[in-house]
């Protein structure tokens, strides 16, 4: 049995329903009436006076359920702090709806304003009420997002400044494990052309390696006769006009990596003060960005998923069955949320290296013929059941009382014995 604060009430309140149909400039409005006529309809600016006109004009029509296309932005906060019920209905829902007023599929604003209200008073049995976080995880997912985005912005750099290197430097490319890594930049700021790395030689190099700290993982003189091995990149005129291309990709990627440690900084400060965090920064390999980005997504309101199976389904890593007579297909979950998939299964996929019973799971799965993004998701589900215990019980990971682990590793000594 769902609690009260998971699920709409039989009847919309007052009798009345409305819908809001989400834009960048203004947002129109329709509000529906028990017996499914429009009673009001209105358009108001994407502003703040023109968001309190439509609060103003919400309250007057005795409104108290308002559904919506999104989940998050300035309209959601306002209708939530003026105490509406928000209901969200995804754009992929709102298509499909709109076959049920005609077969034309137009697409207008206030027609699917007044849809989104509707739906809200025929389906209420199958809708849920937008349940917020609290202001700490909200501002943390932020964090996280705007870091994830980052990394995206420096990764497509990277291969960029690489496929340039491979025309006019190529040797540079090799040099060190990644083209973006601190010692790599210190480098190309250095030696930006084939003219400068030239004046290289083992000595001179390993003093300039000395010079910047670098950690000596490869001996200077294997990383000079890389430089040698490799082809020759442009030199002259020539060499010296791609060098300012390389000096210009340099210096983007430099800020890049400044911007995001310094929103690292802030993801482990937010971390270290949610009241979560010990639930996440105990699973196996989690980290701060792993363990932040986990929490952020899930959010902190146990309301939302009952169940650990709801959980599952929303991060997409339970599998969709479709069947009609004898035929039942098993596929892909296409409709999830995207972010938090990618923060299970980033963490799953890592988990392995660390833990045995994780490792168990991924490894069954790939002899039974999955690939590894699919044996991933299967070890993100059987996850996302240990941490939602964790997490509606508030109780940090602890790897002796879980059970599948502690079984695995008792059947295993009598074999290591």
């Amino acid at each position: 049995m769902e609690s009260a604060s998971t699920s709409l009430p039989a009847v919309a309140p007052n009798g009345v329903t409305a819908g809001l149909d989400w834009a960048n400039d203004d947002h129109a409005v329709a509000v529906v009436d028990a017996a499914g006529r429009a009673v009001k309809r209105f358009t108001v600016a994407h502003t703040g006076p023109g968001l309190r006109d439509l609060v103003r004009k919400l309250q007057a029509a005795k409104a108290a359920e308002v559904a919506i296309e999104r989940g998050d932005g300035k309209v959601v906060d306002a209708l939530l702090h003026a105490g509406f019920t928000v209901v969200v209905i995804s754009p992929n829902q709102l298509k499909n709806l709109r076959s049920r007023y005609g077969s034309a599929g137009n697409k207008d604003d206030r027609f699917d304003a007044f849809v989104l209200a509707d739906t809200l008073r025929t389906d209420r049995a199958r809708l849920r009420p937008l349940l917020p976080d609290s202001p700490a995880t909200v501002t943390l997912r932020q964090t996280c997002r705007a870091r994830r985005d980052l990394v995206g912005h420096r990764v497509a750099l990277a291969n960029q400044l690489r496929a340039h290197l491979q025309n006019c430097f190529p040797g540079a490319v090799g040099l060190f494990r990644d083209i973006d890594s601190a010692i790599s930049l210190a480098f190309l700021h250095r030696f930006d052309c084939q003219d400068r790395a030239d004046w290289l030689s083992p000595r001179r190099l390993a003093a300039w390696l000395k010079s910047v700290g670098y950690c000596g993982r490869v001996r200077p003189a294997v990383l000079h006769q890389r430089l040698l091995d490799a082809p020759r990149g442009a030199t002259g005129d020539d060499g010296a006009a791609k060098a300012h291309i390389t000096r210009a990709m340099l210096t983007v990627l430099t800020s890049l990596n400044t911007q995001i440690t310094a929103l690292e900084r802030q993801i482990a400060e937010q971390l270290a003060l949610h009241t979560d965090a010990h639930i996440f920064t105990t699973l196996p390999r989690s980290g701060t960005v792993r363990a932040a980005r986990l929490l952020a997504e899930i959010g902190d309101c146990r309301a939302r998923f009952p169940t650990p199976e709801a959980l599952a389904c929303l991060a997409g890593v339970a599998p969709s069955t479709r069947q009609s007579g004898k035929a039942r297909h098993v596929g892909f979950r296409w409709a999830a949320d995207k972010q938090l998939r990618d923060a299970v299964c980033d963490f799953a996929a890592d988990s392995r290296h660390a833990n045995p019973w994780a490792a168990s799971l991924y490894n069954r799965a790939r002899t039974r013929g999955h690939d590894h993004p699919h044996a991933v998701r299967i070890l993100a589900r059987a996850w996302l059941f240990v941490i939602w215990h964790c997490w509606q019980d508030s109780i940090a990971y602890d790897p002796t009382r879980h059970r599948a682990l502690q079984t695995l590793l008792n059947q295993d000594q009598p074999t290591t014995a």
